[in-house]
């Protein structure tokens, strides 16, 4: 499964033998990329040519990719697959069987775990914390600092199957609880919160905690930081 492109600027000396690199993708300087990664992968319009070509198809997938940006001290762990252009910052580090699609933008110190799918067309902050089996769909909008728990489900079509696609924005600092579900074209507020297996239909206000189904809120966010300072300062049972 060895493939590295010509064209590829690779600046660290931590990249596996067993990967495939595509394009004019760059990796920055002590990034590590372990066995069983693909970087630049191209996008389906651009596949669908290849039934025509006489190249094979590694060759084939090079020559079209427009690559990746992989910033400096990143860990890309084994069965990721980055499409092209994509840009990660530094410090990015990404779990097991990622799927992050094209034309993403992550910031700098942002972890994403292992089984999260990325759907295309995503800007997300620095510093955010994305656990196991979340889904995020194109046109969702992740700002610095923010926490997504595990299972946490973003949707971007409010009717399916439509035409028209809305983005979930999701201020800075927010948390969003396990197994939470965000319907299409809703906003959360800087630091709101929204509890474990929420269904959230409307747009939740900054400061506030929400929780049920559908989602309502409940108290400031200044109870649930005290109920969390309470929570982490008492003795285990």
């Amino acid at each position: 499964m060895t493939y590295i492109s010509r064209a590829a600027k690779i600046l660290s000396s931590r990249v596996s033998a067993d990967v495939v690199i595509l394009g004019p993708t760059v990796i920055g300087e002590g990034t590590i990329v372990e066995p069983m990664v693909v970087i630049g992968h191209p996008v389906r319009a651009k596949l669908m040519k290849a039934l025509g070509s006489d190249l094979g198809i590694d060759e084939y997938m090079d020559s079209i990719s427009s690559g990746s940006q992989i910033g400096s001290n990143c860990i890309i762990r084994s069965g990721t697959v980055i499409y092209e252009d994509v840009v990660l910052g530094d410090n990015v580090e990404t779990g097991h069987n990622v799927l992050i699609r094209e034309g993403t933008r992550i910031g700098s110190g942002t972890r994403v775990g292992s089984g999260v799918i990325i759907d295309g067309e995503t800007i997300i902050g620095s510093n955010v914390s994305i656990q196991s089996m979340v889904y995020i769909p194109r046109g969702t909008v992740i700002e610095d600092g923010v926490f997504l728990g595990p299972n946490v489900v973003i949707t971007n079509d409010k009717y399916p199957p439509s035409r028209r696609l809305d983005g979930v924005r999701i201020r800075r600092g927010a948390v969003i609880g396990a197994n939470s579900t965000l319907i299409a074209g809703i906003e959360i507020g800087e630091n709101a919160v929204v509890a474990a297996g929420s269904v959230v239909t409307k747009d939740v206000p900054p400061n506030k905690v929400v929780m049920g189904v559908p989602a309502r809120p409940v108290y400031d966010v200044d109870v649930f930081i005290r109920k969390r300072a309470e929570y982490e300062g008492s003795k285990a049972p």
